[in-house]
């Protein structure tokens, strides 16, 4: 048996430089955030001939409009997703497409609103403070400990803030930006970490019956016999989600690189953080019950 927990302060120092260099990114750069956010206009144009995205988005810059994405449609036209156009500009946008030599035909031009107001942002951190609330308890009263809860809820914040950090170089360094599909992620991210996580602690409880150790070496126990089932099912979701990333075209990669992300800071997480939380806690503990 391996002694995983003689590194935990190792662990725990691992997790803190990644969740403080996000925070560090957060602040200095922020989110870059999606028309379903803050609004914008979607267009959609037929031209008569191949023209590269790149040189469409010249086009774009060249009128001072935002440029969101730019994507080929299965019909074979061309759907912008850009910031607020007005009618100037958007006459100037066909002319200038124009002059690269091909005809444009105007298929769709639509000015939306944000999706996702600040009401509705409210609400979703109201649910997911609720949902926190419900797993802490949840897991304490099938542990029978407030330990066990509190460090599975403290993991899988690590993993969202991890995500959230990771995202906001996303967006900086390739323009990746905070959509509705970044939200979901975000969300299926929670579900998965807090899962693996009641593996490891199940494992915990059942040793504890037959072999009654120390919560140190239960710790230990519990997380060599999980690693293999934990490395099994983290390795099966990368090679699928490498492969969604580098054949599943533009409107998904921040989406699936998100999961990415997520899914191995949850396979991380589960061992190294919340149960490195679960028994730095109980030695404090005995600590100060000695006290």
């Amino acid at each position: 048996m391996i002694n995983w927990m003689k590194y935990r302060w190792l662990y725990l120092l691992i997790s803190g430089t990644v969740i403080l260099s996000g925070i560090f990114s957060l602040f200095k750069w922020g989110l870059q955030i999606g028309v379903e956010f803050k609004g914008g206009t979607l267009i959609e144009y037929r031209l008569n001939k191949y023209l590269a995205t790149d040189k469409i988005g010249q086009v774009v810059k060249q009128n001072g409009i935002e440029l969101v994405s730019i994507q080929k449609t299965a019909t074979n036209s061309d759907l912008l997703e850009l910031g607020q156009v007005s009618g100037t500009q958007r006459t100037n946008l066909k002319s200038g497409i124009e002059k690269l030599g091909v005809t444009v035909d105007e298929l769709r031009f639509e000015t939306i609103g944000p999706t996702v107001g600040p009401e509705l942002v409210k609400k979703t951190a109201y649910a997911m403070l609720i949902a926190c609330l419900g797993i802490l308890f949840w897991v304490a009263i099938q542990f029978k400990s407030f330990k066990f809860g509190v460090s599975a809820v403290l993991a899988m914040l690590h993993d969202s803030l991890v995500v959230i950090g990771t995202y906001s170089l996303f967006g900086h360094f390739f323009g990746a930006e905070v959509d509705l599909l970044f939200v979901t992620a975000l969300l299926t991210i929670l579900s998965f970490s807090v899962h693996d996580t009641i593996i490891v602690y199940d494992r915990i409880r059942e040793s504890k019956k037959n072999f009654g150790d120390s919560l140190y070496d239960l710790a230990n126990k519990a997380t060599s016999e999980t690693m293999v089932r934990s490395l099994n099912n983290t390795f099966v979701l990368v090679f699928m989600m490498v492969a969604l990333l580098l054949l599943g075209g533009e409107s998904i990669r921040w989406f699936v690189a998100t999961l990415l992300v997520g899914s191995i800071s949850g396979a991380y997480s589960s061992p190294f953080v919340a149960v490195s939380i679960l028994v730095t806690w109980d030695e404090l503990q005995k600590k100060f019950k000695k006290h």
